[in-house]
């Protein structure tokens, strides 16, 4: 159990940092696009802008995937790498279909992805509910300007 813990506390604190460092780049990346998107101008950069944040969240997510999936078949849980990743998928995303598991020795630490998983696809969802935000106050901040007569 130790062992399992051990290892889940190191996986975790890399993902984590995978997912910091992520969501630093992305925002580096927003910045210097920012000065183009006008979304009072034009919707579709605007939705090209979302669409851009939506599948850089979703590549952070496939790396914090695959290194789960590297760790299993480290630990030699799978036979296949495809079995390994479908199995850090499955769980990563809670979805867990229960089709392929763990053995006892290393089940807790794909407990502890599940809870993993979890928090940080609700990290994912926060920084994208505010960008959106961002983005809709720019947009009404710009109609405010424009209905006072400025």
């Amino acid at each position: 159990m130790f062992a399992a813990l051990l290892v889940s506390l190191l996986i975790c604190s890399v993902t984590v940092f995978m997912h910091m460092a992520g969501l630093v780049l992305l925002m580096a990346f927003m910045r210097a696009r920012s000065g183009r998107i006008r979304p009072q101008d034009n919707v579709l950069r605007q939705t090209g802008f979302i669409m851009l944040v939506v599948f850089g969240l979703f590549a952070i997510h496939a790396a914090e995937i695959w290194a789960y999936a590297v760790l299993y078949m480290a630990l030699g849980e799978f036979a296949t790498f495809e079995a390994s990743l479908y199995f850090a998928t499955s769980t990563f995303t809670t979805l867990g279909y229960g089709d392929v598991l763990l053995g006892e020795q290393w089940r807790l630490v794909g407990a502890i992805e599940g809870f993993n998983g979890f928090l940080l696809i609700g990290w994912s969802t926060a920084f994208l509910v505010s960008v959106i935000g961002r983005l809709r106050a720019i947009e009404f901040d710009w109609l405010d300007h424009h209905l006072d007569g400025d």
